[in-house]
């Protein structure tokens, strides 16, 4: 062990171990959840341990550098090794926690870490966690039955604070969400018109003549936002991503059904998956409760939404486990926990550079204040870390406008009355993507049948980055004080860009469906964008890489405004679509040939 190495060394941990414990974190139990019983002590969780980036602050300037045109490392995006070197922590952080856990008989040569050693997991019993943070873990049961083991607050020594950023599952009951509502279309392929539309029928498409506003397609897609005549030439070399979560998984039959009625060129096209962390990759037919729940309709939609528009670039879907069978109090064996994104960002990193996509989708999220701050700034650095990388990195921006009615309250114990920001599309490091509907002109996406509206708003946990000062400041001032005291004023302001969000055509256990949110309005983003990594790799030059400073410096003059409708929602009419940026639609929807040619001539 690295503690053990040197007389110097030893000499300062004596006196570490005596280091008297201060609390860390207390975050308080979101609405729905009360305590039923004590954590059986020989219960064990998998606990992810996020330590200081040594020099994230450097990572961050390069991250804005390489991603901000005009900069002389526009573009010049880092390696794997490069990355790593910069968050990789200190070897005084990493001895002094690996000394704790010796002290607590853990066995360090048993933590699972990152290649960069800024995260690693350790699968500990109940009872050792409970020494080692000093705390009390309680079974937690949602109002919906959902059982998870956490605790409200949770301890450190005094001298391993600035050491140890976040360790979770203890006060985070994230349980994020796919951002879709489903409506069935039909139950027999034949009965929609708009369904046998292939695009191998129809020569020169236009809007009028291809796009349903009961159904979009593909052909529609394409025809909207101007990729319809481009043919791809990197699909080889450039490659995307799509985050399945909750035991999501695409299914290849669905697929295939999906690309030979809508992109018929495309049969036999096949997608590349990796399983991460024990997730799911059924591709038997589902069980009656698996098609009452509606299992793989989200993991669908993703991956035929991206195939029908970036074929025939190459797909890479992440399954991740991370959503717990329902907590048994009788089975000690079982490993509680349910942090995702920290289980896939730990996979997805350790990924050299010849495999890392370019672009990956996440269509799911959750109400930002069920995860502590400490969680949710950990994530979001290892997103930057991404970003870096060259990797163009977007999220839903949620589907409740800017919050459930009935559900807006604050989580501070204070039962404030306040709009509800999601996570992760508040990061800062990546691209927020909310939704529209119709066409000629696209408004702000919403359906009443379902209860849903593309989501927008201000996030409590990160403040308003640089690059979108000048545009989000302006829209906060024509409010007028519309909503003040409801929102954050000085946050990050979600989401960025938009695309359809409205009665996308999805193949689901062999029928077509129709679905709602701005998981649909994602990928169709992400595809959109990694035709524009296609033509950039074809011409010999770096992908786009984090967005956002190239879209606010100028890209967004590229995008079509929208400026009809509202993020309605806590009984209020919400964010109002308005010129230029706003908190519904950001900049509005694409126009493929133009960002293409602006992206080109950098």
């Amino acid at each position: 062990m690295r503690f053990s190495q040197s007389v110097a060394l030893l000499a300062w941990a004596v006196p570490a171990l005596g280091s008297t414990y201060q609390v860390k974190e207390s975050h308080s139990v979101p609405r729905g959840w009360n305590v039923v019983s004590s954590a059986p002590e020989s219960h064990r969780i998998e606990l992810h341990f996020a330590l200081k980036q040594s020099r994230f602050d450097e990572l961050e300037k390069t991250l804005y550098e390489v991603s901000t045109p005009g900069h002389p490392r526009y573009r010049q995006h880092l390696s794997q090794e490069e990355v790593h070197d910069l968050v990789k922590p200190t070897d005084e952080t990493l001895d002094l926690v690996e000394e704790w856990l010796v002290s607590h008989g853990v066995d360090v040569d048993g933590l699972d870490y990152t290649p960069s050693k800024d995260w690693f997991t350790v699968t500990l019993p109940i009872d050792t966690i409970e020494r080692l943070l000093n705390t009390k873990y309680s079974v937690y049961e949602h109002e919906d039955g959902t059982r998870l083991v956490r605790t409200p607050k949770w301890s450190l020594p005094e001298h391993l604070h600035d050491h140890i950023e976040s360790i979770q599952p203890t006060n985070s009951f994230f349980r994020p969400h796919q951002e879709g509502r489903q409506f069935k279309i039909a139950d027999e392929l034949a009965s929609f018109p708009a369904y046998a539309v292939a695009e191998a029928q129809v020569e020169n498409p236009t809007v009028d003549a291809v796009c349903n506003s009961s159904l979009v397609t593909p052909l529609c897609l394409r025809t909207l936002y101007g990729t319809v005549d481009y043919t791809p030439q990197a699909h080889g070399k450039n490659k995307i991503g799509i985050n399945n979560f909750l035991n999501e998984t695409a299914n290849h039959s669905d697929v295939n059904i999906f690309i030979n009625t809508y992109r018929p060129e495309a049969k036999g096209f096949n997608f590349t998956t990796f399983i991460v962390s024990h997730g799911d990759d059924q591709q038997t037919p589902d069980t009656p409760e698996q098609l009452e729940d509606g299992k793989d309709i989200e993991a669908n939609l993703d991956a035929e939404t991206i195939i029908g528009i970036s074929y025939p670039t190459k797909v890479y879907t992440y399954n991740t486990g991370g959503n717990p069978p329902p907590f048994k109090p009788s089975v000690g064996s079982d490993s509680d926990t349910n942090e995702p994104y920290a289980t896939w960002l730990k996979f997805v990193s350790s990924q050299s550079d010849d495999i890392l996509p370019q672009t990956i989708s996440t269509s799911y999220g959750d109400e930002e204040q069920t995860v502590p701050p400490s969680y949710a700034h950990s994530v979001c650095k290892r997103f930057a870390a991404l970003g870096a990388r060259g990797v163009t990195i977007l999220f839903a921006s949620g589907d409740s406008g800017v919050g459930g009615n009935g559900t807006c309250v604050s989580n501070d114990g204070k039962n404030r009355t306040e709009f509800i920001p999601e996570f992760p599309t508040g990061c800062p490091y990546v691209t927020s993507v909310g939704a529209t509907m119709n066409f000629n002109p696209e408004v702000v996406a919403f359906n009443e049948r379902n209860g849903y509206v593309g989501g927008g708003g201000f996030s409590n946990y990160f403040e308003r980055p640089l690059y979108q000062e000048k545009f989000v400041k302006e829209y906060v001032h024509g409010l007028d004080g519309l909503h003040d005291g409801l929102y954050n004023k000085h946050g990050r302001g979600y989401p960025d860009i938009a695309a359809q969000g409205r009665a996308f055509a999805v193949i689901w256990n062999g029928t077509v469906h129709g679905v709602d949110g701005t998981s649909a309005s994602t990928p169709a983003a992400a595809g959109i964008i990694t035709l524009v990594n296609d033509a950039l790799v074809a011409a010999g030059k770096r992908p786009l890489g984090f967005l956002n400073p190239w879209l606010y410096a100028e890209a967004h003059k590229t995008f079509n405004d929208i400026t009809s409708g509202s993020s309605f929602g806590c009984s209020t009419s919400g964010f109002p679509a308005k010129k230029g940026w706003d908190a519904v639609t950001g900049f509005g929807t694409f126009d493929f040939k133009k960002l293409k040619d602006l992206a080109l001539s950098k």
